[in-house]
Formats: structure tokens, C-alpha cells, sequence
């Protein structure tokens, strides 16, 4: 893990993404999100966070890439920038599949994603909002 920024309300962390750092960067997520106040989107912002990071390890040209996390007062974006010009895909379901489903499960998970091509390659998106206590209550 090479740089780290922190700001109020953003965090950003060039990194490789290799199995072994994954945990200590979920780690880090989680504390951010606590100190923000986004406890209640923890979970399905870890697990973006990792099928972000393990498509890096997958498919893009090396394992170095760039993390970052926007908080705003709506939402709590996540971003992970590669060398990688392909954009990901959400393949359908096959369940004899050994992998590929790390975009269909960001896509189920997400309030919304996304991918922009880059000057050096992509920086694919996930955002995570708040519901509205009425919302809460319902479910």
C-alpha cells in the first residue's frame, strides 16, 4: 500500500490489490464509515469494496489500482481506478460458473455503479445510500 489521503469526508489509497490486503482495506472502510456516521451501509459497502478490488486482481493488466471513498449527505461512493481499458460487464447467472458474478452482485447490492474509461484505464463506481426511516421501518 503506497499513499494515503484522509480528509473529512474523503479517503483515497493507492494500493495492490492482492488477496492478502483485501481484509486490512475492508478494515479501514469500516472504520471510515463508522467515523462518517454510515453504519448502516457497512456491510454491502464491504462487500463492494471487495468485488471492486478482486475484479482488479482478475482483470486489469496489474494489481496496483486507486481506492477512494466520497461521503456527501445523500450517499457514500466508492471508486476503484485501474490501467485497465475493459469495461466490466454484469453477466447473467450461471450457476455451474466458478466466478463472474462480482459485478451482478455489486449491481443487486448497490444503489447504483458504474464505469468511466480513464486517461489510463477505468474507474468503476458504487454508491451506497442512506433509506429514509420510514423505509427502515418497513422492511
Amino acid at each position: 500500500m503506497a499513499v494515503m489521503e484522509r480528509a473529512g469526508t474523503h479517503y483515497q489509497q493507492q494500493l495492490t490489490a492482492e488477496p492478502a490486503q483485501i481484509g486490512r482495506v475492508r478494515r479501514i472502510v469500516a472504520a471510515l464509515l463508522r467515523h462518517w456516521g454510515w453504519d448502516e451501509v457497512i456491510d454491502p459497502a464491504l462487500l463492494c469494496v471487495t468485488e471492486l478490488l478482486a475484479n482488479v486482481g482478475s482483470h486489469a493488466c496489474s494489481r496496483e489500482c486507486d481506492l477512494r471513498l466520497e461521503s456527501s449527505p445523500l450517499f457514500v461512493r466508492i471508486v476503484v481506478s485501474d490501467d485497465c481499458k475493459s469495461m466490466p460487464v454484469v453477466r447473467g447467472q450461471d450457476p455451474l460458473a466458478e466466478g463472474g458474478r462480482g459485478m451482478l452482485m455489486i449491481a443487486a447490492t448497490a444503489d447504483g455503479w458504474g464505469a468511466v474509461p480513464t486517461a489510463t484505464g477505468k474507474s468503476v463506481w458504487a454508491e451506497l445510500r442512506s433509506r429514509p426511516p420510514s423505509e427502515e421501518a418497513a422492511t
